[in-house]
């Protein structure tokens, strides 16, 4: 199908459209109170991990003996370790792995789940049937479970503990893409640009996908806040990130064996809550901005 000059000339207009609605829809959702609150968290958290090497003095490796389990102080704000090691320290670098794993298992898990939804939904049928086997199959086993599988397979690594999360929740986004397609794929505007022979890639891409995206941003901000405790999860067992970088979860991991010294199990447990629980608030803004029923 050959575009006229119209219709390119219409789709570079859009393009800034495009911008301003999404620039739009930020600044909507940091207007919201949820979403100011775990926007800006989140934004801090960041940060901190960003910024982690000019935050704090001392090093997360560095070890001394002479002050070994202290509880917190103006020197140590959040305490030392069994090692002497600030905590405050461990759990800004500690930030880090948890966010890095977060983003890039989650981002992978979106794109490739929502491209299987997406063909699964629009074309039906026998490849339908073929791709949603292999994502029930998935599905089958408890998502901790799996990724404790899939990372004892590959071996402990950072790497290893993003492919399991990706793999994990994957099948997750290929369901909730594929149901909103298949009610999607007999609406008239699609059975129209059909009609005048658009190819189904560039069919999907443009009708399709934008009706469903809404949804998949609001999704992969809870789906992010299940990453974060499966991380810690791995990490608390010894398969996720190894020592000597710190975790939040290998932290609480250490913390056990000295349970009279709180604040070795306080602080990286507080660190994990408050980042989930301003990934769900951050969800819930969202969810009243961006989805068109709700709004």
């Amino acid at each position: 199908m050959t575009l006229s000059p119209s219709s390119v000339a219409d789709e570079h207009k859009s393009r800034p459209r495009k911008r301003n609605q999404a620039i739009g829809a930020t600044i909507r959702v940091f207007r919201h109170r949820l979403g100011m609150i775990g926007g800006t968290v989140m934004v801090l958290l960041v940060l901190a991990a960003v910024l982690a090497p000019v935050i704090s003095p001392h090093s997360p490796f560095e070890i001394n003996y002479e002050s070994f389990l202290q509880p917190p102080s103006w020197t140590h704000p959040f305490g030392t370790d069994e090692l002497g090691r600030d905590i405050l320290t461990r759990v800004l670098y500690g930030s880090q792995a948890s966010l890095q794993v977060m983003a890039i298992s989650i981002i992978g898990a979106l794109l490739i789940g929502s491209a299987v939804g997406v063909i699964s939904g629009y074309f039906g049928g026998w490849l339908d049937e073929i791709l949603m086997r292999i994502v029930d199959g998935l599905l089958s086993f408890p998502a901790i479970v799996l990724a404790l599988a899939i990372v004892a397979a590959l071996g402990p690594s950072l790497t290893n503990a993003i492919i399991a999360i990706a793999i994990v929740n994957v099948p997750d986004f290929a369901r909730l893409v594929r149901g909103q397609v298949i009610a999607i794929r007999s609406f008239e505007y699609v059975q129209a640009a059909k009609a005048i022979g658009l190819s189904p890639v560039r069919l999907m891409w443009r009708h399709v996908w934008p009706s469903v995206r809404g949804s998949v941003i609001i999704y992969s901000t809870l789906k992010a806040a299940q990453a974060i405790i499966t991380e810690s999860a791995l990490s608390f067992l010894g398969l996720g990130v190894q020592p000597p970088q710190p975790t939040w979860g290998s932290m609480l991991s250490t913390a056990m064996r000295y349970g009279d010294q709180w604040w070795m199990s306080v602080f990286p447990g507080l660190a994990i809550f408050v980042t989930v629980l301003a990934l769900n608030l951050l969800g819930d803004a969202l969810r009243d901005v961006l989805d068109a029923t709700t709004r």
